[in-house]
């Protein structure tokens, strides 16, 4: 069953989302914002200011998820025009953020992160990721910018989606299982195998 704010709102209160903010914020002082926040039927979290990396090519070498280099990611420069702060995810690439918002998934529930419809509509797609049963921890999420041209990925702004999904509770969770991405801090986690 997908969850609604009503149930949202309650299992913030016991933890599952910090900082937590209980209504759709649009503006901030009167400044627009993409907007983050509880929905009807979701939560929009937003995009650290801390760490960005994007994908750079290094002639002669290819990306492996079994044997992933760091030397294949190279630290975005966080801008700030005065009124917004923001990386630059360049045109045709590849990048990875992480999560404003800690997370602490219940044994019963796991939440799928979406893309937020004002960037996929710019071009910046994320990619579709479970959060696990049991998981917690700062999420690192991940982004595709398909357009021709560069573009902002807005720092403390929403970013992406999470619908939450209530199931009977599972036998073995992310967190009894000792998985690999458990507890992550508020950086970037490169692949593990």
């Amino acid at each position: 069953m997908l969850k609604n704010d009503i149930w949202i709102t309650q299992m913030a209160e016991k933890g599952m989302i910090s900082p937590f903010q209980p209504a759709q914020v649009r503006s901030v002082d009167d400044h627009p914002v993409i907007s983050f926040g509880l929905s009807s039927f979701g939560y929009d979290i937003r995009l650290s200011p801390k760490e960005f990396k994007i994908f750079r090519h290094i002639p002669g070498t290819v990306v492996d998820p079994k044997r992933f280099s760091p030397d294949n990611l190279e630290t975005a420069k966080l801008h700030n025009d005065g009124k917004d702060s923001f990386f630059i995810l360049p045109a045709h690439s590849y990048g990875l953020g992480v999560a404003l918002e800690r997370l602490e998934m219940p044994d019963n529930i796991t939440a799928i992160c979406m893309g937020k419809s004002t960037m996929a509509r710019v071009g910046v797609i994320a990619n579709i990721t479970p959060v696990e049963a049991g998981w917690r921890g700062y999420l690192t999420l991940e982004f595709s910018n398909s357009s021709s041209a560069d573009c902002r990925v807005y720092a403390n702004e929403g970013i992406v989606q999470l619908l939450f999904l209530e199931g009977e509770p599972c036998s073995v969770s992310y967190h009894s299982r000792s998985g690999k991405y458990q507890d992550q801090t508020e950086v970037v986690t490169i692949a593990r195998v």
